[in-house]
């Protein structure tokens, strides 16, 4: 009983001193990043069905969509503490158009 006893304050220790290294350095709470999506079927038609595509991620900065229809690229912020940006690939590739190379075809959508 005893052991079982130590193994707890030792738990109970190692996480009073991860609380302390928090509240002495910080602790990062969010990773914002710019990322650009390549997208070859970007058009002003499009940029709709996009927007609503990355609508449901909370880590997106709606604001910072930037559609550039000459380069064919998308230009956002999002927190990497929040998603991924494979999420964003995929969300966009749901929606109907490629992004950086990932297909609707290979997430189970018709290409627009």
């Amino acid at each position: 009983m005893k052991g079982f006893n130590f193994a707890i304050s030792v738990r109970m220790l190692a996480a009073a001193v991860a609380a302390g290294v928090c509240l002495t350095i910080g602790c990062r709470r969010t990773d914002v990043r710019e990322f650009q999506v390549e997208i070859p079927g970007l058009t002003a038609e499009a940029e709709p069905a996009i927007r609503q595509s990355l609508s449901a991620f909370a880590g997106v900065e709606r604001a910072s969509l930037r559609f550039d229809l000459q380069s064919k690229r998308l230009t956002l912020r999002y927190d990497s503490m929040q998603l991924a940006k494979k999420n964003i690939e995929m969300a966009i590739a749901k929606a109907g158009f490629t992004a950086n190379g990932i297909t609707p075809e290979s997430v189970g959508k018709k290409a627009k």
